[in-house]
């Protein structure tokens, strides 16, 4: 037997989910008690028939019920001192954490930073938290950002948290207001776009998306914040939670987002990189949203140093 599989997990595990942890997809349990596994290997036990619930096999879209037994097979999982470490360094991903209550917390994503493993990722945020803190009975992802945006990104503690969070983005509740440089003088002050957007993926599997009729509805409030000689600091406040909604509705209106090297533009981007910019200008700088007690929660993140260094240089410029 491998030793790291013998010093981890050596034996079949039957784990009881709690009321809890009840309604969660069956890879979503199975990823916090298989802390540093990526997700395609346990997507492979699941369609080897590996992981069984209550002694009969399931698929990857099961839900899991409170008082269910689920078998989790024994998986060799990278030593945290090895190759297969998750790479938090520093004071780690508690350092980041902006508020946190019994029920949820909200971190300072860093930018470059995947939220979760997969697509070529074998960690993310969700990983390297779970690994900072392997005691922590429930830790998931209320929401998404992309791997190269900065900022709040609300984390459950709670399954019933989740739950209540979801149906606060399906009915519009949560507030979600994002910092974005992008390219030339804005014109006037705000500008709702409500361009529909379809996604697509190419044969690679790189996801580009498009303004389109055919596409899902989408809606984006830009504010000017700041304006420089030839770019402007916005404000973007979604009001659904497209795949790059923001970067995708600022080019449709001629002003492309600083250092997006999918819808940005060349030269713009070019201009940034020698004021120092190295990463997309895109943070995600506030969050609101209500507790399960109906408590108003607003968290804010500033800037990190690299993105405000470029706006002083621009003042000067």
């Amino acid at each position: 037997m491998n030793e790291t599989v013998a010093k981890n997990h050596p034996k079949v595990r039957q784990v009881s989910v709690s009321a809890d942890e009840a309604g969660q997809r069956i890879d979503n349990f199975l990823a916090r008690y298989l802390k540093g596994v990526p997700r395609s290997h346990i997507y492979r036990i699941l369609r080897r028939g590996e992981v069984r619930v209550n002694s009969g096999r399931i698929k990857a879209q099961y839900k899991v019920c409170a008082g269910d037994t689920v078998r989790i097979p024994p998986v060799r999982i990278a030593d945290r001192e090895g190759p297969g470490a998750i790479p938090v360094t520093g004071e780690g991903l508690g350092g980041r954490i902006l508020f946190e209550n019994s029920r949820c917390l909200v971190l300072d994503k860093p930018a470059g930073m995947a939220v979760h493993g997969g697509s070529g990722v074998s960690y993310g945020v969700i990983e390297a938290l779970r690994a900072e803190r392997p005691d922590a009975p429930y830790l998931e992802l209320a929401h998404r950002l992309d791997r190269d945006t900065s900022g709040c990104l609300v984390i459950a503690k709670r399954r019933s948290f989740l739950r209540a969070f979801h149906e606060q983005l399906r009915d519009g509740s949560v507030e979600k207001y994002y910092l974005a440089l992008v390219a030339g003088q804005w014109e006037h002050g705000a500008r709702k776009v409500s361009a529909a957007l379809r996604k697509n993926t190419l044969a690679g599997g790189e996801r580009m998306v498009r303004v389109d009729d055919a596409g899902k509805t989408a809606l984006t409030v830009f504010r000017p914040i700041d304006r420089f000689r030839s770019a402007t600091l916005v404000e973007a406040q979604l009001h659904t939670g497209r795949t790059h909604q923001i970067r995708v509705h600022g080019t449709h209106i001629g002003h492309p987002l600083a250092g997006d090297d999918k819808y940005g533009d060349r030269e713009f981007n070019s201009a940034m990189r020698e004021l120092g910019l190295r990463r997309m200008f895109l943070h995600a700088h506030r969050v609101a949203f209500a507790d399960q007690d109906g408590n108003p929660v607003d968290v804010s993140a500033p800037l990190d140093d690299q993105l405000k260094a470029v706006l002083d240089r621009l003042e000067t410029s």
